[in-house]
């Protein structure tokens, strides 16, 4: 299994580059989600909302709620209801969003309701990063998650229950201006900073549209000159996000997640001239303990004496070598005669690193 898992590692990371689309490389500024967050109020639970008389701020959010509809509560006086929640809001706006058209939203509990499950929003204002008000969110809740609570304490939780969604649960009441119609030229950002690829970037446009009509400003951004009028931009968007381009390769990483064990090496990964032996030592100490007993006529006591035993077992693994630029298929290849599991690999890898022989950047997360 080992060995199938290293070559699916090889054959992934080895592959030459090939040409993507421009638009799978980079985004064009300014044409971006924008992030909403409101704070509301859920009704319609089955007595696993908030309790109101020790989350305090939702039984004020109901006592202001009644107020806006004429309903005022007797002072000191709290309701004694647990279908009712503070729940806080949030949604994604889509760039070029218009008002009236409907936008999915996430409801999250706010105090210490258990189940948001048959749950109705009410009327909720979503607001952007400036205070202003972009969307209104109501709607039922959809839960993906539920839980089962006994009477003697044990309980079974699936999933999330106190975070729930309503499917096109918000209405676009504002667009967010963007300067996608009003700047003399367009700015591609890379998803991924690359000096290369932003030369090559800049350079297939100039090769489409005409010399001096792209310009790399640096590893992350490209200009691009654009025609003034609003629908030619759209033409000219399309037209330039289908060109395809050979991205620069990435630079010799060697990523190790700590958590699942997964190592991840990249094809242009190169050792240099090191020799590495892998193996363990282990030393197993063994108390046990004896009961000397003298004879009933030998006026002694009876004595606890120590037997220890300590044994060392030592693996019997051979020392491979590294040559000079060994390349990926021959680190594999070495790793598995060993027989050396991903924890080892970490250890091999960071010897490496330390004396010098690893020629490439290794990356723990």
């Amino acid at each position: 299994m080992r060995r199938m898992l290293w070559a699916c590692f090889l054959v992934l990371f080895s592959l030459p580059s090939q040409a993507e689309r421009v638009k799978d490389l980079a985004s064009v500024a300014g044409v971006r989600d924008n992030q909403l967050l409101g704070y509301g109020l859920v009704v319609g639970l089955d007595g696993s909302g908030d309790s109101l008389t020790r989350t305090r701020f939702t039984a004020h959010s109901l006592s202001a709620l009644l107020n806006r509809y004429g309903i005022t509560l007797p002072e000191g006086v709290t309701p004694d209801s647990k279908n009712i929640a503070a729940v806080m809001v949030s949604a994604t706006l889509p760039p070029f969003s218009k008002p009236g058209q409907r936008i999915d939203v996430t409801v999250s509990s706010l105090g210490d309701a258990k189940n948001l499950r048959g749950g109705s929003l009410l009327m909720t204002p979503l607001k952007g990063a400036d205070g202003g008000i972009y969307a209104l969110a109501q709607g039922n809740l959809t839960v993906g998650g539920f839980g089962i609570q006994g009477a003697d304490g044990s309980k079974v939780t699936v999933n999330v229950p106190s975070s729930a969604r309503v499917p096109n649960g918000a209405t676009v009441e504002r667009s967010v201006p963007t300067p996608f119609g009003s700047a003399d030229a367009l700015y591609f950002n890379l998803h991924t900073p690359d000096f290369t690829t932003a030369k090559r970037l800049a350079d297939k446009f100039n090769t489409a549209l005409g010399p001096g009509s792209a310009m790399a400003q640096d590893a992350v951004t490209v200009r691009v000159l654009a025609p003034p009028e609003l629908d030619q931009r759209v033409g000219f968007l399309a037209y330039l996000e289908s060109l395809e381009i050979d991205p620069g390769e990435a630079a010799a990483k060697v990523i190790v997640n700590s958590r699942t064990g997964t190592i991840v090496i990249g094809s242009h990964v190169r050792v240099g001239p090191a020799a590495v032996t892998h193996g363990s030592l282990t030393v197993s100490v063994d108390e046990n303990p004896e009961i000397s007993q003298p004879n009933a006529l030998a006026n002694g006591q009876t004595a606890q004496v120590e037997d220890t035993t300590i044994d060392i077992d030592e693996e019997n693994n051979r020392m491979f070598l590294f040559r000079g630029e060994t390349s990926l298929s021959d680190i594999v290849r070495a790793v598995n005669q060993v027989g050396a599991a991903p924890s080892d690999l970490v250890a091999i890898l960071e010897a490496l690193k330390e004396a010098g022989a690893l020629q490439a950047q290794l990356i723990v997360i």
